[in-house]
């Protein structure tokens, strides 16, 4: 009886991630903290999941990552890329991408490559970066550390064996899998849209500006006294005075003849300002000054505003900065911006005062697209450091003479000394949700074994599949993985399919390890839709892209790539 209720809290739990109105961390922590109570696992069992040596050497990784991410290297080397040819530019991009990402986290590459990209004049960005998305991700199984899925996997498969799997294990179906892949990517990219970089003028379109008259009533009250604070549709955003901005704007400041108020939000409820006397229209267009003030950037994954407003989180004095427009996709979103719930991968452009760059929690809410604000980047020799300490780990991994944690520890002691990383940095971007996730889900999977719903789920997929044979319970497992990567997120994909798969194995009397690759390779099968994957919702707005514009392109290649996968893995490993 046990056995059918974890199975049927299973299907509950797969629903809600489906719906997307719970986070995944917080169902995942939630259906283990349900298991620890009704005594499917016990204390001990549960905390010992959240240091499983392979989930260390994952949140290690991204840590050291940071360091890496803030390379010039990465920055010089995108701009060299795009002066070719438009076809040359798309395949040296994309080459470039799946090469890095079969070393760096993905997330880290793509927004490296983002900001230039949206920056230059020369190709379409929306011919660019479903690409790169795409590419890093192809990159990314090729190696151990390629990818978070494939550590999620090894992590899995540690607890269940006792052995790790190999740093270059992936490739020998990973990399042929990539290069057939890539081939038909570069062939599809010919079809994306062209859509023009936007241009300032565009983007000023998002303010209202008006001129307080020498003899206006307004002037020497407050922004309070004056009613400008409370609006229908539009906000006081900034004031030019005397060739300076003001901004945020504090409801105490008091008004001066000469000032220029400009105003967001609702651009087309302009007879909102008609009623205050001494209050001249400009137009539709802010001034120059405005412009050199512009920032546009993409909320982060790792962002606390996903499912938040801006008012709701009082963004003006969180970032000393205004949002006068939002995109998501193909289209700018209307209405009071202050009460729209944010996405993971919102354009906003932020008109930002002088204190923006001081705060400390830009990098883990947004990626830069454009505007004056740069962030900080490492020293030539720092950066040097950063990458030779982070090949020698790599190296020395994969030639067995250090464990990966152990070199990874090393470096992050090495980054700290030198002040690359700080400690307040890794506090900022330690990625909490992903451990949670992570751990909760070995738990979760120790429940299944003690219960019996593990052996109940094999006899399950052997009724299923025992006509068919056992590639048939392989490929299976695959679409299983890639459905629910594509619906849900890859690494609760292979959380959620790993038990699956490996049970699957045992039933037909199998080697797991096919299985188990089966299941590395179909969390990152991610082609269709831009919201099951962090790089794509990162590239959607950017590129003004569409939902067919992912499908269209994505559908060749994931039937390619799985076609490979499917074919390649049970050769290369057999049953």
């Amino acid at each position: 009886m046990m056995a059918w209720a974890i199975l049927v809290s299973l299907c509950v739990f797969l629903a809600v991630l489906v719906s997307g109105r719970v986070k995944p961390a917080t169902a995942f922590t939630g259906l283990a903290t349900l298991y620890l109570l009704t005594g499917q696992v016990d204390t001990a069992t549960l905390l010992r999941q959240y240091t499983n040596p392979a989930l260390a050497t994952l949140l290690l990784l991204l840590l050291v990552s940071l360091a890496l991410e803030r390379s010039p290297l990465l920055d010089w080397l995108s701009d060299r890329l795009l002066s070719s040819r438009p076809r040359l530019a798309t395949a040296k991009l994309m080459g470039a991408g799946a090469v890095l990402s079969a070393f760096l986290n993905n997330t880290a590459v793509v927004a490296a490559f983002l900001g230039a990209v949206s920056r230059q004049k020369r190709l379409a960005p929306s011919r660019l970066l479903i690409p790169l998305s795409y590419a890093s991700i192809l990159g990314g199984v090729t190696t151990l550390v390629g990818t978070s899925t494939n550590l999620v996997v090894n992590s899995f498969y540690l607890n269940a064996t006792g052995e790790e799997l190999g740093m270059f294990q992936f490739a020998l179906v990973g990399l042929p899998v990539a290069l057939i892949s890539l081939g038909v990517l570069l062939w599809r990219a010919g079809s994306l849209p062209s859509h023009p970089a936007e241009n300032i003028q565009d983007r000023l379109a998002y303010f209202l500006a008006a001129e307080l008259t020498d003899d206006s009533p307004l002037a020497g009250k407050s922004i309070e006294a004056n009613g400008l604070r409370n609006l229908d549709g539009l906000y006081l955003l900034e004031i030019e005075r005397d060739g300076r901005l003001l901004s945020p704007v504090a409801p105490e400041e008091l008004l001066q003849p000469g000032d220029t108020l400009v105003f967001t939000g609702e651009v087309n409820k302009v007879q909102a300002l008609k009623r205050f006397p001494g209050l001249r229209l400009f137009g539709h267009q802010a001034s120059d000054l405005l412009a050199t003030n512009l920032v546009e950037v993409v909320v982060s994954h790792q962002s606390e505003l996903p499912g938040k407003t801006l008012q709701e989180v009082d963004f003006r004095s969180m970032f000393s900065a205004g949002v006068v427009g939002i995109r998501r996709g193909e289209r700018r979103l209307e209405g009071q911006l202050g009460q729209i719930p944010l996405r993971v991968g919102d354009c906003l452009l932020m008109a930002v005062s002088a204190d923006f760059r001081q705060h400390r929690n830009l990098d883990r809410n947004f990626h830069l697209l454009s505007g004056s604000f740069t962030r900080p980047q490492l020293g030539r020799r720092q950066s040097l450091a950063a990458l030779g300490g982070f090949a020698g780990v790599i190296g020395s991994a994969s030639l067995g003479l250090i464990p990966l944690f152990h070199g990874l520890l090393l470096l992050m002691a090495g980054l700290l000394a030198t002040r690359i990383l700080t400690v307040d940095e890794l506090r900022r971007r330690f990625p909490f949700a992903l451990w949670l996730i992570i751990g909760s889900a070995l738990a979760m999977a120790q429940a299944l074994e003690n219960s019996g719903a593990a052996a109940l789920l094999a006899r399950g997929m052997q009724q299923l599949f025992s006509g068919y044979g056992v590639f048939a319970a392989f490929a299976g497992c695959y679409v299983l993985t890639l459905l629910l990567t594509e619906t849900v997120t890859n690494n609760a994909a292979a959380a959620l399919t790993f038990p699956v798969a490996w049970s699957t194995a045992q039933a037909f009397g199998a080697d797991p390890l096919p299985f188990i690759l089966a299941v590395a390779y179909g969390a990152s099968a991610c082609f269709l839709i831009p919201f099951g994957y962090q790089t794509h919702l990162m590239v959607y707005s950017p590129g003004h892209y569409r939902i067919a514009d992912f499908l269209k392109t994505g559908l060749p290649v994931s039937l390619a790539y799985s076609a490979s996968v499917l074919i390649l893995t049970p050769w290369v490993f057999p049953f």
